[in-house]
């Protein structure tokens, strides 16, 4: 196999109190390949989010911080980059499309100079040129009427069409890798489904590799190459998309999975994991899913198992498979 464009290696990203230690993630490894597809599942707060924070260091400070681990992308680990080094990289060689592009965009700025800012900031452009490709970048998301929609402002677009400038603000400097935080969350269905044929097509078109972060496993099975599937701050189990659908092996991913509702069998109640996540700042000694786990033993809440390689290139966290 070739050499990972992103290799994660047991990041650990605390939150530090007084009174707690937050481990938001806690030791984990993902690597992802040049134009693969990575899902990273899980429901709210498993760390999804905290590790594209993480890789893009921009961990909230001055509680959260990132105490162990590596993160090396295109041959550089990237938490021994200064800030400059840091910030050349971001919108440049990473990228990253966040959760809610209402929020995420500017709103006394127009779309335009938004979008330019990241050109002026990475290449050798003039202010008109960096325009021109503004505009050349909208069409190639599917914005209409770009040359005028680079002068309006956030709020005068739908959210599909702010999700798109987002989409196109990030690949507007042709990055190696893209991190799509919940990308179609709070879109429609038709939408969501343009959104992610744009970023097949970004894949195609610019070799450009994805992290999608999501809790939709309908998407994980249209987009995905590669599924990390993350429960209390940790990879549970790692595989290509096609055994993760096939053979779920962790416990929890089951649970996951026979969640989702199916035409091909009717329920009078649809499945659902018992139980919470155990709280990030008081996680149990062993497994953290023993409490909503339907076949845990004694042993479990003793020992936190490994993540080991259960057959070649599928590995799970859980010492009963």
């Amino acid at each position: 196999m070739a050499e990972p464009l992103l290799a994660i290696k047991n990041l650990k990203t605390y939150f530090i109190s007084k009174d707690a230690e937050v481990r938001a993630v806690d030791g984990i490894d993902i690597e992802v390949q040049p134009r693969q597809v990575v899902c990273i599942v899980g429901e709210s707060g498993c760390g999804k989010s905290m590790t594209s924070l993480s890789i893009m260091r921009l961990v909230p400070k001055p509680k959260g911080k990132i105490v162990d681990g590596e993160i090396w992308f295109n041959g550089r680990d990237l938490l021994k980059l200064s800030e400059d080094e840091m910030t050349d990289v971001r919108g440049n060689e990473i990228s990253m499309i966040f959760q809610e592009p209402m929020t995420a965009l500017n709103p006394v700025l127009t779309i335009g100079e938004q979008i330019t800012e990241v050109l002026l900031r990475h290449r050798k452009l003039t202010k008109r040129q960096a325009l021109a490709k503004a505009i050349e970048m909208l069409q190639f998301v599917g914005v209409p009427r770009a040359s005028e929609i680079v002068h309006e402002y956030p709020h005068q677009l739908s959210g599909g069409m702010r999700q798109r400038v987002m989409i196109a603000m990030a690949m507007v400097c042709e990055p190696k890798l893209l991190i799509a935080d919940e990308p179609t969350t709070a879109l429609d269905v038709t939408i969501q489904a343009q959104v992610l044929e744009l970023m097949k097509k970004m894949r195609e078109d610019f070799d450009t590799s994805i992290i999608l972060i999501t809790h939709d496993l309908g998407v994980v099975a249209d987009m995905a190459d590669h599924v990390v599937v993350m429960y209390a701050g940790q990879v549970v189990e790692s595989t290509d998309a096609d055994s993760l659908f096939a053979e779920p092996t962790h416990p929890y991913t089951k649970g996951l999975l026979a969640s989702i509702p199916s035409l091909e069998e009717e329920k009078d109640v649809l499945y659902s994991i018992p139980g919470t996540v155990p709280d990030a700042a008081a996680f149990p000694q062993g497994c953290r899913f023993a409490d909503r786990c339907p076949i845990a033993q004694p042993s479990c809440r003793e020992k936190m198992p490994e993540l080991r390689e259960v057959k070649p290139g599928h590995f799970v966290r859980c010492d009963l498979v």
